[in-house]
Protein backbone atom coordinates (compact mmCIF):
# COMPACT_ATOMS: atom_id res chain seq x y z
CA UNK A 1 0.00 0.00 0.00
CA UNK A 2 1.16 3.71 -0.61
CA UNK A 3 0.04 6.66 0.62
CA UNK A 4 0.33 10.35 -0.06
CA UNK A 5 0.33 12.84 1.77
CA UNK A 6 1.91 16.93 0.92
CA UNK A 7 5.02 16.10 -1.28
CA UNK A 8 5.77 12.73 0.30
CA UNK A 9 4.80 8.95 -0.45
CA UNK A 10 5.02 6.04 2.03
CA UNK A 11 5.58 2.63 0.76
CA UNK A 12 4.76 0.00 3.18
CA UNK A 13 5.93 -2.90 0.76
CA UNK A 14 8.97 -1.52 0.24
CA UNK A 15 9.11 0.00 3.35
CA UNK A 16 10.75 3.36 1.54
CA UNK A 17 9.62 7.42 2.31
CA UNK A 18 9.94 9.62 -0.84
CA UNK A 19 10.18 13.23 -0.62
CA UNK A 20 9.35 13.61 -4.45
CA UNK A 21 11.67 11.99 -6.08
CA UNK A 22 14.12 11.80 -3.21
CA UNK A 23 14.30 8.78 -1.13
CA UNK A 24 14.40 9.77 2.42
CA UNK A 25 16.10 7.70 5.05
CA UNK A 26 14.13 6.69 8.15
CA UNK A 27 15.34 4.26 11.05
CA UNK A 28 12.87 1.02 11.02
CA UNK A 29 11.04 1.86 14.48
CA UNK A 30 10.59 5.42 12.47
CA UNK A 31 9.20 3.82 9.77
CA UNK A 32 6.69 1.96 12.04
CA UNK A 33 5.66 4.90 14.39
CA UNK A 34 5.05 6.57 10.83
CA UNK A 35 3.30 3.93 9.39
CA UNK A 36 0.90 3.33 12.66
CA UNK A 37 0.12 6.76 12.54
CA UNK A 38 -0.92 6.98 9.12
CA UNK A 39 -3.32 3.48 8.86
CA UNK A 40 -5.11 5.10 11.87
CA UNK A 41 -5.46 8.50 11.15
CA UNK A 42 -9.10 8.64 11.69
CA UNK A 43 -8.26 8.18 15.66
CA UNK A 44 -6.42 9.14 18.25
CA UNK A 45 -4.03 6.74 19.06
CA UNK A 46 -2.62 6.30 22.50
CA UNK A 47 1.06 5.45 23.96
CA UNK A 48 0.19 2.37 25.03
CA UNK A 49 -1.43 1.04 21.34
CA UNK A 50 1.79 2.85 19.95
CA UNK A 51 4.34 0.59 22.74
CA UNK A 52 2.26 -3.03 21.91
CA UNK A 53 2.38 -1.96 18.09
CA UNK A 54 6.01 -0.72 17.64
CA UNK A 55 7.89 -2.79 20.75
CA UNK A 56 5.29 -5.58 21.11
CA UNK A 57 4.46 -4.24 24.17
CA UNK A 58 7.86 -4.43 25.78
CA UNK A 59 8.65 -1.40 28.46
CA UNK A 60 9.45 1.77 26.97
CA UNK A 61 10.06 5.45 28.64
CA UNK A 62 8.30 8.11 27.81
CA UNK A 63 11.44 9.96 27.13
CA UNK A 64 11.94 7.00 24.51
CA UNK A 65 8.73 7.70 22.58
CA UNK A 66 8.78 11.10 22.35
CA UNK A 67 11.99 10.96 20.85
CA UNK A 68 10.90 8.25 18.25
CA UNK A 69 7.98 10.58 17.66
CA UNK A 70 9.92 13.69 17.57
CA UNK A 71 12.55 11.97 14.64
CA UNK A 72 9.22 10.93 12.71
CA UNK A 73 7.79 14.64 12.45
CA UNK A 74 11.38 15.52 11.43
CA UNK A 75 11.67 12.91 8.60
CA UNK A 76 8.68 14.62 7.36
CA UNK A 77 9.55 18.20 7.72
CA UNK A 78 7.27 18.50 10.69
CA UNK A 79 8.12 19.80 14.74
CA UNK A 80 6.87 19.74 17.74
CA UNK A 81 5.89 23.40 17.41
CA UNK A 82 4.04 23.14 14.54
CA UNK A 83 2.64 19.81 14.66
CA UNK A 84 1.36 20.24 10.97
CA UNK A 85 1.23 16.68 10.53
CA UNK A 86 1.48 15.00 14.34
CA UNK A 87 -0.08 16.45 16.68
CA UNK A 88 0.00 15.33 20.50
CA UNK A 89 -3.21 15.72 22.61
CA UNK A 90 -1.84 16.07 26.10
CA UNK A 91 -2.83 12.75 28.21
CA UNK A 92 -4.34 10.79 25.45
CA UNK A 93 -2.24 10.64 22.55
CA UNK A 94 -1.08 11.09 18.96
CA UNK A 95 -2.95 11.81 15.73
CA UNK A 96 -1.74 12.08 11.94
CA UNK A 97 -3.88 15.10 10.96
CA UNK A 98 -2.42 15.40 7.39
CA UNK A 99 -4.48 15.11 4.23
CA UNK A 100 -3.82 11.26 2.98
CA UNK A 101 -4.34 9.62 -0.26
CA UNK A 102 -4.23 5.75 -0.84
CA UNK A 103 -2.57 4.83 -3.99
CA UNK A 104 -2.28 1.80 -6.22
CA UNK A 105 0.84 1.43 -8.79
CA UNK A 106 4.26 2.32 -8.67
CA UNK A 107 6.31 4.48 -11.16
CA UNK A 108 10.42 4.59 -10.88
CA UNK A 109 10.13 7.48 -8.63
CA UNK A 110 8.08 5.54 -6.14
CA UNK A 111 5.00 7.36 -5.93
CA UNK A 112 1.42 6.07 -7.29
CA UNK A 113 0.71 6.35 -11.22
CA UNK A 114 -2.61 5.76 -10.66
CA UNK A 115 -3.98 7.52 -7.37
CA UNK A 116 -7.64 6.79 -6.07
CA UNK A 117 -8.01 10.55 -5.98
CA UNK A 118 -6.96 12.25 -8.79
CA UNK A 119 -5.67 15.34 -9.69
CA UNK A 120 -7.70 18.53 -9.43
CA UNK A 121 -8.96 19.95 -12.35
CA UNK A 122 -8.45 24.41 -12.79
CA UNK A 123 -12.28 25.60 -12.28
CA UNK A 124 -13.53 28.01 -14.32
CA UNK A 125 -14.54 31.06 -11.81
CA UNK A 126 -18.45 31.53 -11.42
CA UNK A 127 -20.22 34.99 -12.48
CA UNK A 128 -20.16 36.43 -8.83
CA UNK A 129 -17.80 36.99 -6.31
CA UNK A 130 -16.51 33.23 -5.08
CA UNK A 131 -15.17 32.08 -1.66
CA UNK A 132 -13.71 29.23 0.36
CA UNK A 133 -13.87 29.05 4.29
CA UNK A 134 -11.04 26.74 4.34
CA UNK A 135 -10.50 24.65 7.57
CA UNK A 136 -9.18 26.80 11.12
CA UNK A 137 -6.28 25.22 12.24
CA UNK A 138 -6.11 24.32 15.69
CA UNK A 139 -2.44 25.58 17.48
CA UNK A 140 -4.20 24.32 20.92
CA UNK A 141 -2.95 20.79 22.05
CA UNK A 142 -6.81 20.22 22.98
CA UNK A 143 -8.38 18.25 20.92
CA UNK A 144 -11.61 20.36 22.31
CA UNK A 145 -10.80 22.89 20.31
CA UNK A 146 -10.62 21.23 16.83
CA UNK A 147 -14.27 20.77 17.75
CA UNK A 148 -14.88 24.64 18.85
CA UNK A 149 -12.62 25.66 15.48
CA UNK A 150 -14.93 23.64 12.61
CA UNK A 151 -18.06 24.95 14.27
CA UNK A 152 -16.67 28.29 13.94
CA UNK A 153 -15.89 27.80 9.95
CA UNK A 154 -19.10 26.01 9.81
CA UNK A 155 -21.35 28.69 10.90
CA UNK A 156 -19.39 31.61 8.77
CA UNK A 157 -20.05 29.27 5.77
CA UNK A 158 -23.47 29.24 6.43
CA UNK A 159 -23.81 32.84 7.30
CA UNK A 160 -21.84 34.28 3.98
CA UNK A 161 -24.22 31.98 1.83
CA UNK A 162 -27.22 34.04 3.07
CA UNK A 163 -25.52 36.64 0.94
CA UNK A 164 -26.86 35.94 -2.79
CA UNK A 165 -24.40 37.96 -4.52
CA UNK A 166 -22.04 35.48 -3.24
CA UNK A 167 -20.84 31.73 -4.33
CA UNK A 168 -19.57 30.17 -1.28
CA UNK A 169 -18.08 26.25 -1.56
CA UNK A 170 -19.52 23.93 0.45
CA UNK A 171 -18.44 22.83 3.87
CA UNK A 172 -17.40 19.25 2.82
CA UNK A 173 -15.06 20.98 -0.18
CA UNK A 174 -13.64 23.14 1.85
CA UNK A 175 -12.81 20.62 4.79
CA UNK A 176 -10.45 18.11 2.27
CA UNK A 177 -8.09 20.46 2.89
CA UNK A 178 -8.12 19.88 6.56
CA UNK A 179 -4.80 19.60 8.49
CA UNK A 180 -2.57 20.38 5.19
CA UNK A 181 -0.48 23.03 4.31
CA UNK A 182 -2.13 24.67 1.45
CA UNK A 183 -1.36 27.12 -1.02
CA UNK A 184 -4.20 29.28 -1.28
CA UNK A 185 -3.41 30.34 -5.24
CA UNK A 186 -4.06 26.53 -5.89
CA UNK A 187 -7.28 26.35 -3.93
CA UNK A 188 -8.42 29.31 -5.61
CA UNK A 189 -7.91 26.77 -8.87
CA UNK A 190 -8.74 23.86 -7.49
CA UNK A 191 -12.36 25.13 -5.62
CA UNK A 192 -13.27 27.71 -8.61
CA UNK A 193 -12.95 30.29 -6.26
CA UNK A 194 -11.62 34.08 -6.30
CA UNK A 195 -11.19 34.39 -2.45
CA UNK A 196 -10.22 32.05 0.45
CA UNK A 197 -10.69 33.13 4.31
CA UNK A 198 -7.95 31.33 6.34
CA UNK A 199 -7.89 31.08 10.32
CA UNK A 200 -6.68 29.75 13.47
CA UNK A 201 -7.65 28.80 17.16
CA UNK A 202 -5.21 29.03 19.66
CA UNK A 203 -6.03 28.53 23.81
CA UNK A 204 -4.15 29.74 26.64
CA UNK A 205 -5.19 29.44 30.59
CA UNK A 206 -9.62 29.70 29.56
CA UNK A 207 -8.86 32.58 27.16
CA UNK A 208 -9.71 31.37 23.03
CA UNK A 209 -8.11 33.35 20.60
CA UNK A 210 -9.35 33.33 16.90
CA UNK A 211 -7.38 35.08 14.12
CA UNK A 212 -8.60 35.16 10.82
CA UNK A 213 -7.52 36.60 6.85
CA UNK A 214 -8.87 36.93 3.71
CA UNK A 215 -6.99 36.26 0.88
CA UNK A 216 -7.49 36.78 -3.00
CA UNK A 217 -6.45 33.21 -4.08
CA UNK A 218 -5.82 34.61 -7.87
CA UNK A 219 -2.88 37.28 -6.68
CA UNK A 220 -1.89 35.82 -3.14
CA UNK A 221 -2.77 39.18 -1.76
CA UNK A 222 -3.89 39.81 1.69
CA UNK A 223 -6.97 41.59 1.84
CA UNK A 224 -7.91 41.78 5.87
CA UNK A 225 -7.01 40.08 8.67
CA UNK A 226 -7.84 40.66 12.53
CA UNK A 227 -8.28 38.44 15.88
CA UNK A 228 -10.89 38.11 18.28
CA UNK A 229 -10.64 37.31 22.12
CA UNK A 230 -13.04 35.40 24.71
CA UNK A 231 -13.42 33.16 27.61
CA UNK A 232 -13.50 29.51 27.26
CA UNK A 233 -16.92 29.35 29.40
CA UNK A 234 -18.90 31.66 26.89
CA UNK A 235 -17.54 29.46 24.09
CA UNK A 236 -21.09 29.63 22.33
CA UNK A 237 -21.13 33.09 22.92
CA UNK A 238 -17.71 33.57 21.53
CA UNK A 239 -18.65 31.23 18.66
CA UNK A 240 -21.37 33.88 17.86
CA UNK A 241 -19.73 36.82 18.34
CA UNK A 242 -16.26 35.33 16.02
CA UNK A 243 -19.14 34.85 13.03
CA UNK A 244 -20.92 37.72 13.72
CA UNK A 245 -17.21 39.79 13.24
CA UNK A 246 -15.94 38.01 10.42
CA UNK A 247 -19.00 37.74 8.28
CA UNK A 248 -19.87 41.60 8.77
CA UNK A 249 -15.97 42.73 8.38
CA UNK A 250 -15.37 40.34 5.25
CA UNK A 251 -18.57 40.68 3.18
CA UNK A 252 -18.52 44.72 2.92
CA UNK A 253 -14.58 43.98 1.95
CA UNK A 254 -16.03 41.36 -0.71
CA UNK A 255 -18.16 43.83 -1.99
CA UNK A 256 -15.70 46.37 -2.25
CA UNK A 257 -12.83 44.57 -4.27
CA UNK A 258 -15.55 43.52 -6.68
CA UNK A 259 -16.17 46.72 -7.56
CA UNK A 260 -13.28 47.61 -7.89
CA UNK A 261 -12.56 45.11 -10.64
CA UNK A 262 -15.89 46.14 -12.13
CA UNK A 263 -14.58 49.59 -12.29
CA UNK A 264 -11.79 48.29 -14.48
CA UNK A 265 -13.54 47.20 -17.06
CA UNK A 266 -14.68 48.39 -19.95
CA UNK A 267 -18.02 50.25 -20.26
CA UNK A 268 -19.30 48.83 -23.40
CA UNK A 269 -17.80 44.71 -21.91
CA UNK A 270 -20.49 45.36 -18.83
CA UNK A 271 -22.60 42.56 -17.82
CA UNK A 272 -26.11 43.32 -15.61
CA UNK A 273 -23.42 42.67 -12.45
CA UNK A 274 -20.93 44.61 -12.74
CA UNK A 275 -23.37 47.38 -13.72
CA UNK A 276 -25.00 46.50 -10.79
CA UNK A 277 -21.27 46.83 -8.95
CA UNK A 278 -20.61 50.42 -10.67
CA UNK A 279 -24.21 51.66 -9.85
CA UNK A 280 -23.20 50.27 -6.17
CA UNK A 281 -19.76 52.55 -6.14
CA UNK A 282 -21.62 55.87 -7.65
CA UNK A 283 -24.57 55.67 -5.08
CA UNK A 284 -22.45 55.73 -2.28
CA UNK A 285 -20.85 59.11 -3.10
CA UNK A 286 -24.13 60.88 -2.24
CA UNK A 287 -24.61 63.46 -4.48
CA UNK A 288 -27.20 64.25 -7.10
CA UNK A 289 -24.76 63.40 -9.93
CA UNK A 290 -23.94 60.47 -8.07
CA UNK A 291 -26.94 59.00 -7.79
CA UNK A 292 -28.20 59.81 -10.91
CA UNK A 293 -25.56 57.80 -12.57
CA UNK A 294 -26.33 55.16 -10.12
CA UNK A 295 -30.07 55.05 -11.64
CA UNK A 296 -28.72 54.79 -14.60
CA UNK A 297 -26.31 51.94 -14.46
CA UNK A 298 -28.89 49.85 -12.00
CA UNK A 299 -31.78 50.40 -14.44
CA UNK A 300 -29.20 49.52 -17.54
CA UNK A 301 -28.21 45.99 -15.31
CA UNK A 302 -32.37 45.30 -15.38
CA UNK A 303 -32.47 45.61 -18.76
CA UNK A 304 -29.50 43.12 -18.97
CA UNK A 305 -31.22 40.87 -16.72
CA UNK A 306 -35.25 41.60 -15.68
CA UNK A 307 -34.40 38.12 -12.31
CA UNK A 308 -31.59 40.85 -11.02
CA UNK A 309 -33.81 41.59 -8.14
CA UNK A 310 -30.94 43.34 -5.99
CA UNK A 311 -30.74 45.96 -9.06
CA UNK A 312 -34.60 46.40 -8.24
CA UNK A 313 -33.78 47.18 -4.86
CA UNK A 314 -31.04 49.40 -5.20
CA UNK A 315 -32.75 51.41 -7.95
CA UNK A 316 -35.82 52.12 -5.43
CA UNK A 317 -33.90 52.99 -2.78
CA UNK A 318 -31.85 55.84 -5.20
CA UNK A 319 -35.43 57.04 -5.92
CA UNK A 320 -35.82 57.45 -2.00
CA UNK A 321 -32.73 59.20 -1.42
CA UNK A 322 -33.30 61.52 -4.49
CA UNK A 323 -37.29 62.20 -2.39
CA UNK A 324 -35.54 62.79 0.89
CA UNK A 325 -32.69 65.41 -0.63
CA UNK A 326 -34.92 67.51 -2.99
CA UNK A 327 -33.24 65.74 -5.74
CA UNK A 328 -36.56 64.89 -7.85
CA UNK A 329 -36.77 66.96 -10.91
CA UNK A 330 -40.53 65.29 -11.95
CA UNK A 331 -41.68 65.02 -8.23
CA UNK A 332 -45.03 62.79 -9.54
CA UNK A 333 -43.64 61.02 -11.96
CA UNK A 334 -40.19 59.97 -10.26
CA UNK A 335 -42.34 59.11 -7.00
CA UNK A 336 -44.37 56.87 -9.53
CA UNK A 337 -41.58 55.23 -10.81
CA UNK A 338 -39.30 54.49 -7.61
CA UNK A 339 -42.50 53.03 -5.85
CA UNK A 340 -43.16 50.57 -8.81
CA UNK A 341 -39.73 49.56 -8.74
CA UNK A 342 -39.89 49.04 -5.01
CA UNK A 343 -42.95 46.95 -5.59
CA UNK A 344 -41.56 44.80 -8.45
CA UNK A 345 -38.18 44.18 -5.89
CA UNK A 346 -40.42 42.97 -2.97
CA UNK A 347 -42.52 41.40 -4.98
CA UNK A 348 -40.15 39.13 -7.46
CA UNK A 349 -36.92 39.12 -4.96
CA UNK A 350 -39.02 37.31 -1.27
CA UNK A 351 -35.84 35.49 -0.82
CA UNK A 352 -33.60 38.62 -1.54
CA UNK A 353 -32.18 40.78 1.57
CA UNK A 354 -31.61 43.24 -0.74
CA UNK A 355 -34.86 43.65 -2.97
CA UNK A 356 -36.56 43.31 0.36
CA UNK A 357 -34.88 45.78 2.50
CA UNK A 358 -34.40 48.54 -0.17
CA UNK A 359 -37.60 47.91 -1.85
CA UNK A 360 -39.56 48.17 1.40
CA UNK A 361 -37.92 50.80 2.62
CA UNK A 362 -38.38 53.16 -0.52
CA UNK A 363 -41.65 52.27 -0.06
CA UNK A 364 -42.10 53.88 3.17
CA UNK A 365 -40.26 56.65 2.04
CA UNK A 366 -42.03 57.26 -1.14
CA UNK A 367 -45.46 55.62 -0.79
CA UNK A 368 -45.39 56.28 2.87
CA UNK A 369 -46.29 52.83 3.36
CA UNK A 370 -44.85 51.99 6.62
CA UNK A 371 -46.36 48.91 7.88
CA UNK A 372 -46.03 47.18 4.61
CA UNK A 373 -42.46 48.14 4.69
CA UNK A 374 -41.72 47.08 8.58
CA UNK A 375 -43.05 43.57 7.25
CA UNK A 376 -40.87 43.23 3.71
CA UNK A 377 -37.52 44.64 6.01
CA UNK A 378 -38.19 42.22 8.45
CA UNK A 379 -38.13 39.43 5.65
CA UNK A 380 -35.46 40.47 4.78
CA UNK A 381 -33.61 40.28 7.59
CA UNK A 382 -35.00 36.89 8.74
CA UNK A 383 -33.55 35.62 5.18
CA UNK A 384 -29.82 36.98 6.39
CA UNK A 385 -29.32 38.14 9.83
CA UNK A 386 -26.07 39.05 8.70
CA UNK A 387 -27.29 41.99 6.12
CA UNK A 388 -26.12 45.04 8.16
CA UNK A 389 -27.33 47.74 5.48
CA UNK A 390 -30.79 46.51 6.17
CA UNK A 391 -30.38 46.88 10.05
CA UNK A 392 -29.22 49.87 9.71
CA UNK A 393 -32.42 50.81 7.21
CA UNK A 394 -34.52 48.78 9.77
CA UNK A 395 -33.70 51.48 12.35
CA UNK A 396 -34.35 54.16 10.50
CA UNK A 397 -38.02 53.15 9.21
CA UNK A 398 -38.41 52.63 13.40
CA UNK A 399 -37.19 56.47 13.60
CA UNK A 400 -39.97 57.37 10.97
CA UNK A 401 -42.63 55.13 12.81
CA UNK A 402 -41.63 56.85 16.44
CA UNK A 403 -39.77 53.59 17.67
CA UNK A 404 -36.65 54.97 19.06
CA UNK A 405 -36.10 52.11 21.30
CA UNK A 406 -36.19 49.54 18.97
CA UNK A 407 -34.42 52.32 16.14
CA UNK A 408 -31.18 51.81 18.57
CA UNK A 409 -31.47 48.07 18.61
CA UNK A 410 -31.35 48.09 15.40
CA UNK A 411 -28.36 50.23 15.32
CA UNK A 412 -26.46 48.44 17.79
CA UNK A 413 -26.83 45.35 15.93
CA UNK A 414 -25.89 47.65 12.32
CA UNK A 415 -22.49 48.80 13.82
CA UNK A 416 -21.94 45.21 15.87
CA UNK A 417 -21.99 43.41 12.36
CA UNK A 418 -20.01 46.05 10.31
CA UNK A 419 -18.42 48.51 12.47
CA UNK A 420 -16.49 49.53 9.49
CA UNK A 421 -19.07 49.61 6.76
CA UNK A 422 -19.26 51.99 4.14
CA UNK A 423 -22.44 53.41 5.23
CA UNK A 424 -21.47 53.92 8.46
CA UNK A 425 -22.77 57.60 8.50
CA UNK A 426 -26.05 56.06 7.94
CA UNK A 427 -26.10 54.13 11.20
CA UNK A 428 -24.97 57.09 13.14
CA UNK A 429 -27.49 59.57 11.74
CA UNK A 430 -30.18 56.76 12.64
CA UNK A 431 -28.38 56.53 16.47
CA UNK A 432 -28.99 60.52 16.31
CA UNK A 433 -32.80 60.66 15.05
CA UNK A 434 -33.36 58.01 17.77
CA UNK A 435 -31.95 59.51 20.75
CA UNK A 436 -33.78 62.75 19.73
CA UNK A 437 -37.12 61.23 19.53
CA UNK A 438 -36.46 60.31 23.10
CA UNK A 439 -35.28 64.24 24.04
CA UNK A 440 -31.82 63.59 24.57
CA UNK A 441 -30.99 65.90 22.55
CA UNK A 442 -26.75 65.78 23.91
CA UNK A 443 -26.34 62.61 22.34
CA UNK A 444 -28.42 63.39 19.41
CA UNK A 445 -25.85 66.03 18.96
CA UNK A 446 -23.04 63.73 19.18
CA UNK A 447 -24.17 60.99 16.94
CA UNK A 448 -24.99 63.68 14.21
CA UNK A 449 -21.27 65.31 14.45
CA UNK A 450 -20.20 61.39 14.05
CA UNK A 451 -22.33 60.94 11.38
CA UNK A 452 -21.24 64.76 9.72
CA UNK A 453 -17.80 63.81 10.14
CA UNK A 454 -17.98 60.49 8.06
CA UNK A 455 -19.91 61.72 5.51
CA UNK A 456 -20.33 65.96 5.45
CA UNK A 457 -22.87 66.21 2.42
CA UNK A 458 -25.28 64.21 4.57
CA UNK A 459 -28.15 66.72 5.02
CA UNK A 460 -30.21 64.52 7.52
CA UNK A 461 -27.22 64.34 9.93
CA UNK A 462 -26.75 68.14 9.56
CA UNK A 463 -29.91 68.65 10.11
CA UNK A 464 -30.08 66.77 13.38
CA UNK A 465 -27.01 68.88 14.71
CA UNK A 466 -29.11 72.01 14.02
CA UNK A 467 -32.39 70.76 15.71
CA UNK A 468 -30.80 69.11 18.79
CA UNK A 469 -28.38 71.99 19.54
CA UNK A 470 -31.15 74.33 19.17
CA UNK A 471 -32.93 72.85 21.29
CA UNK A 472 -30.91 72.14 24.00
CA UNK A 473 -29.80 75.85 24.47
CA UNK A 474 -26.98 76.17 22.10
CA UNK A 475 -27.74 78.41 19.35
CA UNK A 476 -24.35 79.58 18.16
CA UNK A 477 -24.14 75.59 17.25
CA UNK A 478 -27.29 75.40 15.64
CA UNK A 479 -27.03 78.41 14.16
CA UNK A 480 -23.96 77.20 12.09
CA UNK A 481 -25.71 73.90 11.15
CA UNK A 482 -28.17 75.41 9.94
CA UNK A 483 -26.24 77.63 7.03
CA UNK A 484 -23.94 74.29 6.39
CA UNK A 485 -27.66 72.63 6.07
CA UNK A 486 -28.55 74.95 3.39
CA UNK A 487 -25.33 74.87 1.51
CA UNK A 488 -26.01 71.28 1.13
CA UNK A 489 -30.10 71.70 -0.06
CA UNK A 490 -30.25 75.83 -0.75
CA UNK A 491 -34.16 74.51 -1.22
CA UNK A 492 -34.55 73.15 2.30
CA UNK A 493 -37.49 74.97 4.51
CA UNK A 494 -39.65 74.25 7.31
CA UNK A 495 -42.64 73.44 4.95
CA UNK A 496 -41.04 70.45 3.26
CA UNK A 497 -39.00 68.80 6.01
CA UNK A 498 -41.57 65.79 5.44
CA UNK A 499 -39.65 64.83 2.69
CA UNK A 500 -36.47 65.06 4.41
CA UNK A 501 -37.84 63.44 7.68
CA UNK A 502 -40.68 61.36 7.09
CA UNK A 503 -42.27 60.97 10.83
CA UNK A 504 -45.10 59.29 10.98
CA UNK A 505 -46.21 60.90 13.91
CA UNK A 506 -47.41 64.46 13.47
CA UNK A 507 -45.52 65.17 17.05
CA UNK A 508 -42.27 64.18 15.92
CA UNK A 509 -42.06 66.27 12.57
CA UNK A 510 -43.36 69.44 14.85
CA UNK A 511 -40.93 68.82 16.92
CA UNK A 512 -38.08 68.60 14.23
CA UNK A 513 -39.39 71.69 12.74
CA UNK A 514 -39.26 73.73 16.08
CA UNK A 515 -35.46 73.17 16.49
CA UNK A 516 -34.72 73.57 12.94
CA UNK A 517 -36.49 77.14 13.12
CA UNK A 518 -35.03 77.97 16.35
CA UNK A 519 -31.57 77.51 14.39
CA UNK A 520 -32.49 79.47 11.86
CA UNK A 521 -34.77 77.42 9.26
CA UNK A 522 -36.61 79.77 6.38
CA UNK A 523 -40.21 79.12 6.45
Amino acid sequence: MRYLFEEYAIDTDLRELRRGTDMVSVAPQVFDLLEYLIRNRERVVSKDDLINAIWNGRIVSDAALTTRVNVARRVIGDSGEKQRLIRTLPRKGFRFVGQVRKAVGRTDAGVADNPVEPTKPTLTLPDKPSIAILPFANLSSDLEQEYFADGVVEDITMALSLFRWLFVVARNSSFTYKGRAVDVKQVGRELGVRYVLEGSVRKAGNRIRIAGQLIDAETGAHLWADHFDGASEDIFELQDHVTASVVGAIAPKLEHEEIKRARRKPIENLDAYNCYLRGLASFRRWTNDTNSEALRLFCKAIELDRSLTSAYGMAAWCYAVRRSYGWMNERVQESAEGTRLARKAVHLGPDDPVALCMGGYALAIIAREFDDAAAFMDSGLTVNPSFAVGWMLSAWLRVWRGEPDLALEHVAHAMRLSPLDPYVSGMQGAAAYAHFLAGRYGPASSWAEKSMRENPNFVAAVCMSAASNALAGRLEQAQSGIARALQCDPGLRASNLGDLAPFRRAVDLATFAKGLRKAGLPK
